[in-house]
């Protein structure tokens, strides 16, 4: 079921009068929002496997463009649709969305005391064809204990979130120790470059 959102910004530049966001995320629906973009969202179940040849930033790019998939053979010439992902790369190993308790336990184990990449590629679809950009923020976390890590695995909190955990959640502000980079993209959007893109095809129309 799709949701629409009003804002400030009219896409009423040249052909483009529609955008769409292909993610149920509430993060990015806010940064949309705060970016005064009129949007509705639309997003379609997809496998989010991929192969085990594709490293760090190159698997946020695959899976952001297999979002756009399903949307290519219908995309209208007035429509600009949105796909992202974020993934979190640790030890040459990438880090999604944990399934269980067991899997937030283990990958915030594994996050503790060290410095990860957290990576978001966003996906520009138009009737002309497909762009995309991505950005890299490196997130250092302080050492965290377990009676830590289970009592925010008990708020139910990690399980929406790339690497399990959310930097903007109260648990994210207590361990991070630093951000090199984006803060928004963390979150699950760099703002400033998604903006300027978003523009960018618009102007074009």
């Amino acid at each position: 079921m799709a949701s629409r959102y009003w804002g400030s910004q009219g896409l009423t530049k040249k052909m483009i009068d529609e955008l769409i966001l292909a993610s149920s995320s509430p993060r990015r629906q806010e940064f949309l929002k705060e970016m005064r973009y009129s949007f509705r969202v639309q997003k379609h179940l997809i496998e989010e496997h991929f192969s085990s040849q594709l490293k760090g930033a190159e698997i946020a790019l695959f899976l952001a463009q297999k979002k756009a998939i399903p949307f290519q053979q219908n995309v209208q010439k007035n429509q600009l649709i949105i796909t992202a992902d974020t993934i979190v790369w640790h030890q040459h190993q990438c880090l999604g969305k944990p399934e269980n308790d067991l899997q937030a336990l283990q990958m915030l184990q594994q996050l503790s005391g060290s410095t990860h990449e957290v990576i978001t590629a966003v996906g520009f679809l138009t009737y002309h064809g497909y762009e995309s950009l991505h950005a890299i923020s490196k997130v250092t976390f302080k050492i965290m204990s377990n009676k830590d890590i289970t009592e925010y695995i008990a708020t139910r909190q990690p399980f929406d979130k790339a690497g399990g955990y959310g930097i903007q959640d109260t648990f994210g502000k207590k361990v991070v120790q630093n951000i090199e980079g984006s803060f928004t993209n963390v979150v699950g959007l760099p703002v400033e470059p998604t903006q300027k893109k978003i523009n960018e095809i618009l102007e074009r129309g």
